[in-house]
């Protein structure tokens, strides 16, 4: 994000935060002795993998904030502060005409540029070099920057995953039996082994990634014939789903549904340099479409109904909890640490294709036209220009005007984040078997 005259004074440290700390060794001795703390504390409590989650998430926003830094500075614009955290200064350093340091609430990150917005009050010499002042693409990029870096973040992301485990299929492998409490699974029964890639069910091929589990979902009591690639060899397997209502993995309670009792990974198949950047396009285009359904299905009616029965509902929750995708349900950055530490458990592959669709949630939401998020700086920018007729003052929009639907707005995504907090820590979201 980046401050504006309604996030903090346009002179001065933002409200509440004192002046800015010397970079001297105490502060910078006392900062590094609480981060070893902190970490020897997470790391005896067996939260390592959590708390370098947390790291991945708090880097990941300040790669955003980057996105604002380098394009506002090519831009010419004067950018006064780029900070971890917010609220008092922990540690800070001067370079040039603007102050880097971390502060004391790990909640984000922020760039202060000046002149932000057409109300901030901006000292004459400096007024020639704010943001309000730059040509109208300037603007534009300047504000998509943080989104824009997301969406090359998550690019990267799709090409070390497509260069690592290739291209992905609509078939999956067996990473692991599990195992049931006095009962053999029917994976064990049927003689699936790790290694095992399913690759049909009764002489079907799969469609679509969901096609295989769709089949097993409704199958309880149905001997089903499984055509398995195993060390180069097709064979075929019957296995029958068992119902999973009574059932306990891990401490997880399972649906009324039918499984093999495995966990599975989505195999792959390898590919080249060049094809593999069309594939991570592809990865990326596909998780774009899956969150963009979810975030309409989050925010629609239907969503919002499903979100007030999983809060007053602790069957509702639980249900929704242990089965992720089948109702809409907003995710809090307690559930995102939650989701990572189960990923990193589940292998690396399944870390990058978190953390892909974290970085396209985070671009999208982002760019929602509503202040003060970036994408209502765009539609401020747009509206502008839109309204500058040729040969007048170039119009400015008064945002005060704004500030009414955006505290609504404000309010009600409020609402989702504290829901979502509250379920991720009464019904945490287990990544399915």
């Amino acid at each position: 994000m980046t401050l504006t005259d309604q996030e903090a004074p346009a002179a001065g440290p933002p409200a509440g935060d004192e002046r800015p700390a010397s970079n001297n060794p105490l502060r910078v001795a006392q900062l590094l002795a609480a981060l070893a703390i902190v970490t020897i504390l997470f790391v005896a409590l067996g939260w390592g993998y959590l708390l370098l989650f947390i790291a991945i998430l708090v880097a990941i926003v300040m790669l955003h904030e980057l996105g604002h830094f380098v394009t506002a500075k090519r831009a010419g614009m004067k950018v006064t502060e780029y900070f971890v955290g917010f609220g008092p200064r922990l540690w800070s350093v001067r370079r040039g005409e603007t102050e880097y340091g971390v502060k004391a609430i790990p909640a984000g990150g922020y760039v202060r540029i000046v002149g932000f917005t057409s109300t901030e009050e901006v000292p004459e010499e400096d007024e020639p070099r704010a943001y309000r002042q730059q040509p109208f693409h300037q603007r534009i990029i300047v504000a998509s920057a943080g989104s824009a870096m997301h969406f090359l973040i998550a690019f990267v992301l799709a090409l070390v995953l497509v260069l690592t485990y290739g291209k992905a299929t609509n078939n999956y492998t067996i990473a692991s039996l599990e195992k049931w409490a006095g009962k053999e699974t029917p994976a064990a029964a049927a003689g699936l082994k790790p290694g095992d890639t399913i690759v049909s069910i009764d002489g079907k091929t799969f469609t679509n990634p969901n096609s295989m589990t769709d089949v097993i979902k409704r199958s309880v009591g149905t001997p089903l014939r499984l055509g398995v690639e195993r060390d180069g060899r097709l064979i075929e397997v019957t296995a029958t789903p068992a119902n999973g209502k009574g059932i306990t993995v891990d401490g997880q309670q399972l649906e009324n549904r039918g499984y093999l009792g495995v966990e599975i990974t989505r195999a792959t198949t390898p590919v080249g340099l060049l094809a593999s950047v069309g594939e991570s396009f592809t990865t990326m285009w596909q998780v774009t479409d899956e969150e963009m359904t979810g975030i309409a299905q989050t925010f629609s009616p239907h969503g919002v109904e499903s979100l007030y029965q999983q809060v007053t509902n602790p069957k509702a929750a639980q249900s929704v909890a242990n089965n992720p995708g089948s109702a809409p349900r907003p995710v809090s950055i307690v559930g995102i640490a939650n989701l990572g530490a189960q990923s990193e458990r589940a292998g690396l592959a399944a870390v990058l294709m978190l953390l892909i669709a974290i970085n396209i949630v985070f671009g999208i939401l982002n760019m929602l036209p509503m202040i003060p998020l970036d994408g209502g700086h765009v539609a401020i920018a747009v509206y502008e220009w839109a309204r500058t007729k040729k040969g007048e003052p170039y119009y400015r929009a008064d945002i005060t005007k704004l500030l009414p639907v955006a505290a609504l707005f404000i309010g009600l995504l409020a609402l989702f984040v504290f829901a979502g907090i509250y379920l991720d820590i009464t019904h945490p979201l287990q990544l399915p078997h």
